[in-house]
């Protein structure tokens, strides 16, 4: 059976309060896209981040498995937009995003913020653009395909090799997120989104 080389790939918040890694494999059989949804740029703005639009929010999207906290896990924190929207991780410490995955752990899949990673060469080109604004009002997707087959061919070695249950972010004893969500309140949310 062939091993991954890749060597894992560094990550961190802001202020260094919290650290990690993407194993070789993570980076491997990730994807790299860019998220023009509007949850995305509201996220950003929630946490005080440069406000992306007209651009996108540029994303790393694979399986929660392979992220490793190395330092300041203790810094972690969740955030949600509404009261079943998407589990949206950030580090406490300086209010930096860090990875959206779905409220289950037994859907393993996450969206890391490219901007924390340190050398985003090895990511590669940005494959799929995700909610792109159209001059007609509305949004469309382009080479999905790309982001479609990476997600599929991920969750099935997670569900087959029962990989997803190395999960950084769910306690898989309870089912329940390592730390309680904050879910922000409608006037939170009113000035997020234009």
């Amino acid at each position: 059976m062939a091993h991954n080389t890749e060597p894992p790939l560094s990550f961190s918040c802001d202020c260094g309060g919290l650290r990690g890694q993407i194993t070789g494999s993570g980076v491997t059989a990730g994807t790299h896209c860019a998220c023009f949804c509007h949850d995305c740029r509201a996220a950003q703005l929630y946490f005080h981040q440069p406000d992306p639009a007209p651009g996108p929010v540029d994303v790393f999207q694979m399986s929660p498995e392979e992220i490793q906290f190395t330092e300041g896990a203790e810094n972690l924190a969740l955030m949600q937009l509404s009261p079943n929207g998407m589990f949206r991780w950030y580090a406490r410490c300086c209010n930096a995003p860090l990875a959206t995955t779905p409220g289950t752990p037994k859907f393993p899949f996450a969206s890391f913020i490219v901007k924390r990673i340190a050398d985003t060469d090895r990511l590669g080109s940005v494959t799929t653009r995700g909610f792109v604004p159209r001059p007609n009002g509305k949004q469309k997707h382009e080479k999905l395909q790309y982001a479609a087959f990476g997600l599929s061919k991920r969750l099935l070695k997670s569900w087959l090799t029962g990989s997803w249950r190395q999960t950084p972010f769910f306690n898989l004893t309870t089912g329940e997120p390592v730390v309680a969500s904050h879910v922000i309140t409608l006037e939170e949310r009113a000035g997020l989104y234009d």
